[in-house]
């Protein structure tokens, strides 16, 4: 029997993808269909696990500092390659690391995520892949540019971004997430535009620039960093499409099917690869936000919720 593809992202907050797409595989084998496991992830929270997952590599911890300046572990990637790095910036510069009651939109820092990138470069790596979603902070890469010119390091940079954002708008558009009021956010635009004046390349009205509070444009504009959407790059780099063909069906997910997942999330990407190959492909989802007519852009030959690794075992059994 030709087996499935179980590709999914995470279901942030809850279950990594790997956790998602073991639980979705497990159901397809019950019901007596094979299935290959392969996540995705859009350069977000979770990337560097897939990459390592997919690739092979191996983790390395380091302390750096948290987005106020606090000590903290975080960890890196050296891919199988050996000269290719994965840095996810959420380990250093997380919203996740900062409680509610301490988050300070004005004085959150890349400085841990320079710190990562800087310790990857003294491993050996020639590269740096620079994951760049769920940050706290807005203060357009200066903190990780310091880190970087103290260090001495110059490696490439790719930096996998997970939205489209450009640098003026990445303090209105996510501030307010970070705990930013009006104020806040009127303050940071005027030191992100500060910052564009004084770059030897203008990072405004660049796409992508925006992404982690102008943490990518940053890196473009100061480190001549090379941005790229996160997806595409991610279903390259794992082999996705040869895997996909060969399979009867795909199956994706992720947390919140949504209005995102148009604009190229890593369940929208994974379903418009299939539906060019000819491919179906079906979705199981924490919850469904998108309009029937939304689906069908996306070709999808089914919707599912499912908020449990049980229901995601059923959904999949369904499936096979």
């Amino acid at each position: 029997m030709v087996p499935a593809l179980v590709s999914p992202d995470s279901f942030k907050g809850t279950f990594g993808a790997a956790e998602v797409a073991a639980a979705i595989a497990r159901g397809l084998r019950a019901g007596g269909r094979d299935a290959i496991e392969l996540p995705v992830a859009d350069g977000g929270e979770g990337t560097m696990e897939v990459l390592i997952g997919a690739l092979g590599g191996e983790i390395r911890r380091v302390t750096v500092h948290d987005p106020l300046g606090r000590p903290v572990e975080a960890c890196f990637a050296i891919l199988s390659d050996g000269v290719t790095g994965v840095v996810e910036s959420a380990q250093a510069s997380g919203l996740g690391l900062v409680a509610e009651s301490e988050r300070d939109p004005i004085a959150a820092s890349t400085r841990g995520t320079g710190e990562l990138i800087a310790a990857a470069a003294a491993a050996g790596v020639d590269t740096v892949l620079v994951t760049v979603g769920g940050s706290a902070t807005t203060d357009g890469g200066a903190g990780a540019l310091q880190a970087l010119e103290e260090s001495g390091v110059s490696p490439r940079l790719t930096v996998l971004c997970d939205v489209r954002t450009t640098w003026e708008d990445a303090a209105g558009t996510f501030g307010p997430q970070k705990g930013a009021d009006g104020e806040d956010v009127r303050k940071l635009e005027y030191r992100l535009d500060r910052l564009a004046e004084v770059a030897p390349r203008d990072p405004r009205g660049v796409p992508m620039t925006g992404a982690a509070g102008g943490l990518a444009g940053g890196l473009w504009a100061q480190r001549e960093a090379k941005l790229v959407a996160g997806a595409p790059f991610v279903l390259e780099a794992i082999g996705f499409d040869s895997r996909m063909r060969e399979s009867a069906f795909a199956v994706t997910g992720e947390g919140s099917l949504d209005h995102q997942t148009l604009q190229g999330k890593a369940a929208g990407e994974v379903a418009t690869r299939c539906r060019q190959a000819g491919v179906a492909c079906h979705a199981i989802v924490g919850r469904n936000r998108l309009e029937p007519f939304e689906t069908r852009i996306l070709d999808l030959s089914t919707v599912a919720e499912a908020t449990t690794l049980a229901e995601l075992e059923q959904r999949g059994r369904a499936l096979a």
